[in-house]
C-alpha cells in the first residue's frame, strides 16, 4: 500500500478512546489521550518522548480541547498534559457554560462517550518497510479532542470527578445543604 505526501501544514487526527464514568460534575476528568508503543488502527505507533518539544513549546493553553476535532467545537480546557511511561496522560475540564461540554460531560458519565483523539502534524517518523507501521518519534500536538470512536482502542478517559453539588441518590447531600439554606434564612431574618 502506498501513501500519498502529506502537506507538512496537514494536520493528522489520530483516535484514542476513555472511560468517562468517573467524570465530575465539574467537568474534570483524566485519561491517556496517546499510548506508547501501540498501533493504532491507521498504522501509527507514537514513540516515548514524542510529544517534549511540542508541550515544551506550545504548553498546555496551546492544546486546545475540541469535541470530534472539529475547531468550531472547544468544548473546555487541558490543565495538564504529560508524558509518563505509559504515554500522554491528559487532565482536563469541561466548560459547563458551553451547551456541547454539558452533553459530553452528560454522555461520558452514561459510559456513552469515551475516546479520546490526537491532532497532530507529524515533525519526524519512519516508516518499517516490512510491516508498514509509521513509528512517530517527534508530533506537533495541536489538540485532544473527545471522540466517539478512537483509532487507539486503549486511550481511555479513566477517571471523572464529581462536584460537591452533584446529587446524592441517599439524599443526605441534599437536606444538609437545605439544613443550611434554612439556618442562613433564620440568621437574615435575625
Amino acid at each position: 500500500m502506498t501513501r500519498r505526501p502529506r502537506n507538512p501544514y496537514e494536520r493528522e487526527r489520530k483516535f484514542a478512546p476513555v472511560d468517562l464514568t468517573a467524570v465530575e460534575a465539574s467537568g474534570t476528568f483524566t485519561g491517556y489521550a496517546s499510548i506508547f508503543g501501540k498501533a493504532d488502527l491507521g498504522g501509527d505507533l507514537v514513540e516515548p518522548g514524542a510529544f517534549a518539544r511540542s508541550l515544551a513549546a506550545r504548553g498546555v493553553g496551546g492544546v486546545k480541547m475540541l469535541f470530534q476535532h472539529d475547531p468550531a467545537e472547544p468544548i473546555g480546557v487541558w490543565e495538564d498534559l504529560v508524558e509518563d511511561d505509559i504515554g500522554l496522560l491528559a487532565r482536563g475540564r469541561l466548560m459547563p457554560e458551553v451547551a456541547r461540554a454539558r452533553e459530553v460531560l452528560s454522555l461520558m458519565r452514561a459510559g456513552a462517550l469515551d475516546g479520546l483523539s490526537i491532532g497532530f502534524r507529524t515533525v519526524t517518523g519512519r516508516t518499517d518497510p516490512k510491516t508498514g507501521i509509521r513509528r512517530l518519534s517527534e508530533i506537533d500536538l495541536w489538540e485532544v479532542s473527545v471522540v466517539t470512536f478512537p483509532m487507539l482502542p486503549e486511550a481511555r478517559v479513566e477517571t471523572v470527578k464529581r462536584s460537591p453539588w452533584a446529587r446524592n441518590t441517599s439524599g443526605a447531600d441534599s437536606r444538609t445543604v437545605a439544613a443550611k439554606i434554612r439556618r442562613a434564612t433564620a440568621l437574615v431574618r435575625g
